[in-house]
């Protein structure tokens, strides 16, 4: 009998701030990983990094100020790095806990390449802020480098465009590796964003947007499932207020009409929203399910969010 396939989306600091946190984070993931895994799924998780491709810019972008003679990393470097080291210390923790557990499979992570459109809007109106705080001289040079800036307090940070995932290039090989029934873990950070010019493919300054990544991955490899961890635990509508209402049930029709009305915050629920639109479209068999990383009980989170369903 075919095994219920399953995309696991860590999200909302689901693997902390800073490399300690992060080390105790994964291992606290892993357990709720590792049920599923033992509830007989096949599992593909696929992470944010944040916090993490934070520190590996800002400590890059230090290194080249006291060392000019360097090359500035860039953004696909950057996130390149922090697949390898998240990939790292998460696939580690998983085997771990399968092997607590009596459970011996191999979990691998790859390193992930996602398309984006060089004309996708996101180039022309960049939104995510990285990086540390810079003085007006550093924002001048910046600038004068093609890159683009914004005021904040206290100076100015660096943005850089978030784009739509458009293709997976590794998606044969985590197919593969789930084929041969390996937990796999891909698509961190969204992927490393790349542009196909003719044979090549060429590092963008971007972070894709993790969620949509996600749901673009759960398509690839026809999961029954997208589970998306966050922090809270059931989407709402009048997020925030004293009418606040949590969601157990949205099929895509309601979900698609409160999201055009505005019901749900940009850069935060929103793009969970989009992705579960993405992933679940008109099909039958597909759901999506938002709610927050708490418990180890697979049933707990299979009933205790919210399911985006046909």
């Amino acid at each position: 009998m075919r095994k219920k396939k399953m995309v696991i989306a860590l999200g909302h600091h689901a693997l902390g701030t800073t490399l300690p946190e992060q080390k105790v984070a994964a291992a606290n993931t892993a357990k709720a990983i590792a049920a599923f895994i033992k509830d007989d799924y096949q599992v593909v998780i696929t992470h944010g990094n944040g916090p993490q491709v934070g520190m590996i810019h800002m400590a890059m972008a230090e290194f080249c100020r006291i060392y000019p003679e360097y090359t500035a990393t860039p953004m696909s470097v950057c996130s390149a790095m922090s697949q390898g080291y998240i990939g790292y210390d998460l696939q580690n923790a998983i085997r771990t806990e399968l092997l607590n557990r009596g459970i011996c499979k191999t979990v691998s992570t790859v390193l992930t390449q996602v398309v984006v459109d060089p004309y996708d809007n996101a180039f022309y109106h960049p939104t995510k802020i990285i990086g540390r705080v810079m003085s007006a001289e550093e924002a001048e040079l910046e600038e004068r480098k093609g890159n683009h800036v914004i005021e904040v307090p206290g100076g100015y940070r660096r943005i850089v465009a978030a784009p739509k995932p458009i293709d997976i290039i590794e998606a044969d090989s985590i197919r593969a590796l789930l084929d041969a029934d390996q937990i796999v873990i891909a698509c961190g950070g969204g992927g490393i964003p790349v542009l196909r010019q003719a044979n090549r493919l060429k590092g963008a300054s971007a972070v894709i947007e993790k969620d949509l990544a996600a749901a673009q991955l759960a398509a690839a490899v026809d999961a029954d499932l997208l589970l998306i961890f966050t922090g809270v635990q059931k989407v709402c509508l009048r997020y925030g207020t004293e009418n606040q209402t949590p969601l157990d049930d949205l099929n895509t029709a309601q979900a698609k009409r409160y999201l055009e009305a505005g019901e749900f915050e940009a850069g935060s629920m929103a793009p969970k929203i989009e992705a579960a639109l993405a992933f679940t479209g008109n099909s039958a068999v597909r759901k999506t399910i938002i709610t927050r990383l708490d418990g180890g009980d697979p049933e707990h989170f299979l009933t205790g969010g919210t399911v985006i369903h046909k």
